[in-house]
Order: C-alpha cells, then sequence, then structure tokens
C-alpha cells in the first residue's frame, strides 16, 4: 500500500503558488506605480471563494498568528535600520500621533462611522480603533520602494509613528470589544477611566522596559559569539528568534509587545552597529516573505460579494479617514511643533493603511461580537483604498509638497534646493549680513547654526530652510546632530557673485 502524501503536496503547491503569484505580481506593479503589497493582497483575494481560485478559507485565529508574528519580524526589521540620531529628532511627534493622534482619528472617523453606516456609537468607535493607526509594514515598505529621499523629520516621524502606535491601537480595539461585550449581553463593564489609563500606561512601561532593557543585554551577548560578523544569515535568524522572544514575554506580562521589538532593534542598531549591518541583507528576506504570507492570507479572509452592499458607504468611510480624519489629527498634534504646513499635509497623507487594521479586525470575530463582519469588511475597504490611493501617490506627492531632499548627483537639484553658495555653520550672522548687504536681524551676533536653531524652535534637519532679508539660508549637510554647512540662496541679481567670494567670509 502506497502512502498517499496528498495531504503535504496540494496545501504546499496551493501556498507556495500564492506566494510566487504574488511576488511577481508585485514586481510588475510596481513598475505601473503600484505596491507590492497591494498586489500581495489583490492575489489572495482572488485566490480566495468568490476568485478564480474559489479557495473557502475562514480560519481568523491562523491569520491571527500569521499577522502577529509577521508584523513582529516587520517592525524588527524596521527597527534595525533607524539611526538613533533620527530616532530622537522624530520621536516627540511621533509619540503624540502614536497616541493623541490614534485617540483622535479614530473619534473623527467614528462619526462617519455612524452616520454611512448606521452602526451603535460603541461599534462606531471600535471601526475607527481598528483603522485608526498606521500600519509599519506599508509605511516601512512604500517608503524604502518609493525611491524618495525625505527629509529627516518628515520620515523619521512617519517611520517611528508607524512602529510605536500599535499599542495605542490594540489598547483602544480590547477596550471598545470589552464595552460593546457588556453592552450585548447587558452586563455591566468594570472598565472605567482609571483602568483604562493604568493599562495603557502599562502597555507602554512594560513595552518600553523590556525591549530597551533586553535589547541591551542582547547587545553585550552578540560581540561574544565566535566570527559573530562572519554569519550574517545565522545572526538574522537569531536576531528574528530573539524579536519573537521579546514580543511573546512582553505580551505574556501585560505589555506591548510590538513595541517592545522596535526598541529592541533599535536598541542593537546603536549599540552593534556592524553585526546588525551583517545581517539585514537576509533579515530583510525574511520581513518580505513575512509581508507576502500576512498579506496573501488576509486577502483570503475576505468575501468580495459580502462587501459590495456597503461598498458605497465603507469608501465614505475610507474618503472620511483619508480627508478629513487623519488630516485633523497631524495637525492637531503637530502644529504646536512648528511642522510647516506641507510637512502636516504631507504626514497626513502618508498615513497609510494596511495589515494592521486588518489584524484588529479579526479581534471582534474571536469576540463574537454581532457586527463583527461589517467592522472587517470596511477596515479591508479601507486598507485597499489607501494602499491603491495613498501608497501609489508617494513620490508624486513629496515632490508636490517640497519635502525631498535632492539626490547628491543631481547637480540642478542641489542648487535648486540649496543656492549657489555653501557657508560654514560657524559663521557669525553678523559677518554674514555685512559681506552680502543684508539687513541684520536680532540677535545678529549668534553663529548661523545657533540663530537657525532659534528661528526654527525645533531640532534642525537637512533642508530646513529660513529667510534672511532677500535671501534665503537652508541647512546643507550635518553629522551627529549638529550643522555643519549652510546653503545661501540669493536672488538673480545678487548670485553674480562668485563662490570664491563667498568663502572668503
Amino acid at each position: 500500500m502506497t502512502l498517499n502524501l496528498d495531504f503535504l503536496s496540494v496545501p504546499l503547491l496551493a501556498s507556495s503558488a500564492l506566494i510566487f503569484i504574488s511576488v511577481l505580481a508585485g514586481v510588475f506593479s510596481t513598475r505601473v506605480g503600484f505596491s507590492f503589497l497591494l498586489a500581495f493582497l489583490l492575489t489572495g483575494i482572488f485566490a480566495g471563494v468568490d476568485g478564480p481560485g474559489g479557495l473557502d478559507f475562514d480560519d481568523y485565529r491562523l491569520s491571527f498568528w500569521v499577522g502577529n508574528i509577521a508584523l513582529v519580524i516587520i517592525l524588527l526589521d524596521g527597527g534595525l535600520r533607524t539611526h538613533y540620531p533620527t530616532f530622537r529628532t522624530g520621536l516627540k511627534p511621533a509619540l503624540v500621533l502614536a497616541s493623541l493622534g490614534v485617540a483622535l482619528t479614530a473619534g473623527f472617523t467614528a462619526v462617519a462611522a455612524v452616520f454611512l453606516l448606521d452602526l451603535s456609537w460603541t461599534s462606531a468607535l471600535l471601526l475607527g480603533a481598528v483603522v485608526g493607526s498606521t500600519d509599519a509594514a506599508a509605511v516601512f515598505s512604500l517608503l524604502k520602494t518609493s525611491d524618495v529621499q525625505l527629509n529627516e523629520r518628515v520620515a523619521a516621524t512617519l517611520e517611528i509613528e508607524s512602529g510605536i502606535n500599535d499599542p495605542m491601537a490594540v489598547y483602544l480595539t480590547l477596550t471598545l470589544i470589552g464595552l460593546a461585550t457588556a453592552a450585548a449581553t447587558g452586563a455591566a463593564s468594570d472598565l472605567t477611566f482609571i483602568s483604562f489609563a493604568t493599562s495603557l500606561v502599562q502597555q507602554f512601561f512594560w513595552g518600553g522596559l523590556l525591549g530597551i532593557g533586553i535589547g541591551r543585554v542582547f547587545a553585550l551577548l552578540l560581540p561574544k559569539l565566535p566570527k559573530i560578523q562572519e554569519i550574517g544569515s545565522v545572526i538574522a535568524l537569531l536576531l528574528a528568534m530573539a524579536g519573537l522572544v521579546v514580543f511573546a514575554f512582553t505580551t505574556w506580562v501585560n505589555g506591548s509587545g510590538f513595541l517592545a521589538v522596535y526598541l529592541f532593534g533599535i536598541v542593537l542598531n546603536r549599540r552593534v552597529p556592524e553585526i546588525v549591518k551583517s545581517a539585514l541583507s537576509a533579515l530583510d528576506g525574511y520581513a518580505w516573505l513575512s509581508q507576502a504570507l500576512m498579506f496573501v492570507l488576509l486577502g483570503l479572509l475576505v468575501t468580495p460579494s459580502e462587501i459590495v452592499g456597503n461598498i458605497w458607504p465603507a469608501l465614505g468611510v475610507a474618503a472620511m479617514l483619508m480627508f478629513v480624519a487623519r488630516p485633523l489629527a497631524v495637525f492637531v498634534c503637530l502644529y504646536p511643533m512648528r511642522f510647516s504646513s506641507k510637512e502636516i499635509t504631507y504626514i497626513s497623507w502618508v498615513g497609510l493603511r494596511g495589515a494592521v487594521p486588518i489584524v484588529l479586525a479579526i479581534f471582534p470575530f474571536m469576540a463574537n461580537l454581532p457586527e463583527a463582519r461589517i467592522i472587517f469588511n470596511v477596515a479591508f475597504v479601507v486598507v485597499l483604498a489607501s494602499l491603491v490611493l495613498q501608497g501609489s501617490t508617494i513620490g508624486w506627492f513629496a515632490r508636490r509638497m517640497g519635502v525631498l531632499l535632492p539626490a547628491q548627483d543631481d547637480t540642478t537639484a542641489v542648487r535648486a534646493t540649496f543656492g549657489d553658495f555653501t557657508l560654514q555653520a560657524n559663521v557669525s550672522v553678523a559677518d554674514l549680513c555685512d559681506f552680502y548687504s543684508l539687513k541684520a536681524p536680532l540677535d545678529a551676533d549668534l553663529c548661523v547654526d545657533r540663530w537657525l536653531a532659534k528661528v526654527v524652535k525645533r531640532p534642525l534637519v537637512v533642508g530646513d530652510r529660513v529667510p534672511l532679508d532677500y535671501a534665503e539660508l537652508s541647512v546643507r549637510s550635518m553629522v551627529d546632530g549638529e550643522v555643519i554647512t549652510v546653503g545661501l540662496k540669493l536672488p538673480l541679481a545678487a548670485e553674480k557673485m562668485t563662490q570664491e567670494d563667498t568663502d572668503a567670509i
């Protein structure tokens, strides 16, 4: 009697073929401006119950498992690629966006859900919480593949926000599920403001403490391993498993596992950068495989025929999120921090939704909420709309908003951005104004770098511009957070001065 191995070969053939097709489709989709992630998601849909593949897949528990493991690998990869000076630049605005910004976005979106979908306020707020956070997989992936170099403040804010906003979204989702369950059963809820605040602080506290603490211990261990930098692929596997351990342990003690993993990666990159660098290539492959598995699996869960009946209200919720809720929340959070209007507009637009909202939308199913299906379907429409509309316009919109830095080999773009003259940052503003016949501002006795920092009133980054009488100064280069050179742009009538004259000051 021959052993029948169909139980192995058929599922393996189906799964590997799906991933192969999704990656192949992703390669072609990027050529027409769409993201890999969209190709992965659509592959899952086409293979699903309403597509040509006809696969009937509804294992939400398996999808939840795969989604969480994949997000851990993606967040770890993102943390290992985040340099500490960049982290320091974007941490404050990202923290505000990841907490207050998520709550405001959820609240504004809930208003649309009540009126367009006729949901109760509890369910509408739950939907808002599910789609309220930006997605690390989408942000890291699309910023990496969009071939744009954003200024450091914008890029750092977007990346760090997506890396640390999951605790707020997860906790809002779980809290609102608790309220919805209590309302559905008629039981009194023991959730109070104090218990909510205490648990949220606990999530951030344990997530931060364990992520940083374990990262430091692991950074001491890695250099002691023999021939560590010669076995990058093994180190990548070691880091991936360590990230999963950090996530699982932190979650077990009621902390934010996602926050812990992201901080774990940042600490390692700061303390053992050479070892981390040797593993990045292999880890990048793990991250892409994780994204492919996660998005294909989540696409399989969708039943398009169920979405059709609510497609227009769902698109209305997506429009509310992209054009009203997210921009309002970002404006409230970042305007007091002196972000420019164009930076605020761009950060609002790149509030990409991806796997996280779909994974969070599985929570209501696991809690057996009556409106779980509509929440999941609307969340999926929001993600699809975000990847199609926002994901395909990242580069174009960055150019329109002027938040790009020029390529160093593009002389024309460099001159257009920084001007024709390069000055040392330790030149006094008084000497500069005297040499170019500019009207001296207050505090002209300061060096240019100190004066720029005083005017801008926030940490400087390359590309920051400040007018000085009829001229314009811009930060041209920095090292370890210190301004080294400054660009000077003058009107055409004054630009007849040679670079040798400029160097004289």
